[in-house]
């Protein structure tokens, strides 16, 4: 088992806050096993890579000798997490929930190690507790503190509703840290409020309080906005090859080392050696594909990996482009705007027919629609499509 000093050093990898690090640090120091929590409400059937994060680092625990106790929030996602909601999330129905449920247990195993995982439902133990257990539940903190968290507060403030049964949520999220009597419990930032109740009913419980651990949101292909489905800037785990392959390596250069840090499970020192790299002049664009290939190759196998840059290319709307590909090789002295690389491949007639499809957004390079301002560098392979019959393999080589 690594030192306690190493593995503080990958817990706090890419994590925002840990509360408190020195009752972590005596809790290692123990050398037994840790109780490690992570909740997930399941309010929606697919996964994506902004909520890896947090099962990333469940699974760096797993590999420090820890237990996950991997919990599905049957009971709580019927009454909906109002963590920064401005308006009363509607609950889900329980067959929602468990429907749900069973999809989130299929995409985990993709990253955790199921025989260190327990996977949980607080249904197993809210269910059972009755209508004075629940009052005396509530009794263990006051509205005003209630009022502490942030969203509620604001909407308060601004007189828009609050339901009673929101203030249940985080007293039950809480209550389920007893329960499970959880060593860490780890949440993203905005669950900051809902993680520190674990710690103070665990206090009133009389167990010793749980350490805990905020992971930022990561945004989404945007660069700016949280990863969501709704915003149209996520990447799916469940996404075709292909395509999680083409949004990885089309991201901007900015958000590269930010999903390097949270999402690959290469070294802080492979990471700063990437970084020399391109200091040294390598392409930002290979440093990319080498996380797409990490990712694509966790959740889909080496052999899709290996292959997720030809049906990157060949995986279009109306269906797959033929196997025989045509290659083709372009001498260059250097970089190629995209109008330039489309004549001397002959897909289009002469420069103002590229011109016409670049501005027709008619232009793809692995699956992507580019426009005039795209250039192709040396020595990397693209798939390039002109209209929509016309596709090659290209290769820029120095003279």
């Amino acid at each position: 088992m690594k030192s306690v000093d190493e593995q503080l050093a990958l817990i706090k990898r890419g994590a925002d806050e840990i509360l408190v690090e020195s009752e972590l640090r005596a809790k290692l120091e123990r050398g037994t096993p840790l109780r490690i929590k992570a909740g997930f409400d399941p309010t929606a059937p697919d996964l994506h890579l902004g909520h890896t994060v947090l099962i990333n680092k469940l699974r760096q625990f797993q590999d420090l000798g820890h237990q996950v106790l991997f919990l599905i929030g049957d009971f709580t996602g019927m009454i909906g997490d109002p963590s920064g909601k401005n308006v009363t999330r509607q609950p889900l129905t329980r067959e929602q929930v468990l429907a749900n449920a069973e999809t989130y247990k299929e995409q985990v195993f993709k990253i955790l190690d199921p025989t260190k995982t327990q996977v949980m439902f607080n249904s197993t133990w809210m269910d059972k507790m009755t209508s004075a257990d629940m009052i005396q539940l509530a009794g263990k903190y006051t509205v005003a503190r209630m009022l502490e968290r942030d969203d509620f507060d604001k909407r308060y403030k601004g007189g828009q509703s609050i339901a009673v049964h929101e203030f249940l949520y985080p007293l039950v999220q809480g209550y389920d840290s007893v329960a499970m009597q959880a060593d860490v419990e780890l949440g993203g930032t905005d669950q900051k409020f809902n993680l520190l109740m674990g710690r103070e009913l665990q206090r009133q419980y009389g167990q010793e309080p749980q350490v805990i651990l905020t992971m930022p949101i990561l945004e989404g292909l945007d660069g700016v906005k949280k990863m969501s489905k709704s915003l149209n800037n996520y990447i799916g785990i469940n996404d075709a090859p292909g395509e999680m392959y083409n949004k990885l390596v089309s991201m901007p250069d900015s958000l590269m080392w930010r999903y390097f840090e949270l999402l690959s499970f290469c070294s802080m020192e492979e990471i700063e050696q990437f970084k020399r790299d391109i200091e040294d002049g390598a392409n930002p664009r290979d440093i990319k594909i080498k996380l797409a290939e990490e990712l694509v190759a966790r959740f889909h196998g080496e052999e899709a990996a290996a292959n997720a840059h030809r049906s990157a290319g060949n995986r279009l709307k109306d269906g797959e482009l033929p196997d025989d590909l045509p290659e083709v090789d372009i001498e260059a002295d250097g970089e190629l705007p995209v109008s330039a690389v489309l004549n001397r491949a002959g897909m289009t007639k002469n420069a103002a027919a590229a011109r016409d499809l670049l501005n027709a957004g008619s232009v793809k390079v692995d699956g992507v629609v580019v426009d005039r301002d795209f250039v192709f560098q040396p020595g990397v392979a693209y798939v390039c499509q002109a209209g929509k019959k016309k596709f090659a393999r290209i290769v820029l080589k120095k003279v």
